[in-house]
């Protein structure tokens, strides 16, 4: 492509694993690194090669680029607080990925989109590792002629909650809300208190404290499977890889229920594991929503917003979370 993908925050964690992988599927795709560390965004353009590294001030409307190269597409793979970088995309009409909102915070995304529906196609990603969690459920949801209900866990290990800018955004969602969102009996709810507090088992059989919490991947897998029931847990804790010695892992666990296709009682259980942590999967679901946004996998997609989940095949996405080492592994539920 003669423009490149201009990924802000390309040196933290989420951005330079984008970039990374990026780079091995299409070698001669330029890549544009940017942050505020000058330095540090030259280091990963460096090692990346085909990748130039700038400064960006997101502040500013023109993010601090002025007139430079022109770009394919724009990937906020930091929190774009002041909507600069989804306003620099529109502008040019160029496909626009965002991680960091949540469901909390995606409104005056969802306002800036609908007021320019036509200038450019926008996919919101803020959910569980950019939406790898809802497509791995909806592979499962594959053996099911009907889902009614769909509960995911996931365990946060509290050494790999990300770089500074992955904090800072947990935090920011934390506080915007102690509520949690969920689906029952097929409408969307909003629990507090203790109605908000669960518990998440491990793939060791250990039990940590949970909290449900307002995420994007809740109305993705009610309305996408049409289940009735629909939660989202997560434990900030030790990791069962670290448990035994191991370095931080990540672990999500997907439990559904509903009927076979011909009608009889089903359940299922797994685990989606990756021993390196989050950073990885992150950066594999970012990199799938580029590409399918550039056009390298699949038809155009039109300008207008977009989630994941309409976009990026499930079988697909499984195939890639294989490449990169992601498991997923069943379970004897115990309950």
């Amino acid at each position: 492509m003669e423009h490149s993908v201009l990924i802000m925050g390309g040196s933290g964690q989420a951005g330079s694993a984008t970039a990374a992988i990026l780079r091995r599927w299409y070698p001669e795709l330029p890549l544009t690194i940017a942050g505020r560390d000058p330095g540090r965004a030259q280091r990963v353009a460096d090692e990346l090669g085909a990748a130039t590294a700038v400064t960006i001030d997101l502040r500013r409307s023109d993010l601090g680029l002025g007139d430079a190269g022109g770009h394919s597409a724009v990937v906020a793979a930091v929190w774009d607080s002041h909507l600069h970088g989804l306003r620099y995309a529109q502008d040019r009409g160029l496909p626009y990925v965002s991680i960091s909102s949540g469901l909390v915070d995606i409104g005056p995304e969802v306002v800036a989109a609908g007021l320019r529906a036509g200038a450019a196609p926008i996919l919101l990603a803020s959910h569980w590792y950019a939406g790898l969690v809802v497509l791995a459920v909806l592979g499962l949801a594959g053996e099911f002629g009907r889902v009614d209900t769909i509960e995911v866990g996931g365990v946060l290990d509290e050494r790999d909650s990300g770089g500074p800018a992955a904090v800072a955004d947990l935090a920011r969602l934390l506080a915007a809300t102690s509520a949690g969102q969920v689906r029952r009996d097929g409408v969307f709810h909003w629990v507090g208190g203790a109605d908000a507090r669960t518990e998440v088992t491990s793939i060791d059989g250990t039990v940590l404290p949970a909290q449900i919490v307002p995420i994007l991947d809740v109305p993705s897998l009610a309305l996408a499977t049409g289940a009735a029931n629909v939660s989202f847990a997560f434990a900030v804790g030790e990791s069962a890889a670290r448990r035994r010695g191991e370095p931080a892992s990540t672990e999500i666990r997907i439990d559904l229920e509903g009927v076979d296709h011909a009608g009889a009682p089903l359940r299922t259980s797994r685990y989606l594991l990756h021993p390196e942590g989050q950073r990885p999967l992150t950066g594999l679901g970012v990199a799938l929503g580029v590409e399918r946004l550039l056009g390298l996998r699949g038809d155009a997609v039109p300008p207008g917003i977009h989630t994941p989940e309409a976009l990026i095949d499930p079988a697909y996405a499984a195939g890639r979370m294989k490449e990169i080492g992601a498991t997923l592994t069943g379970v004897q539920d115990a309950r």
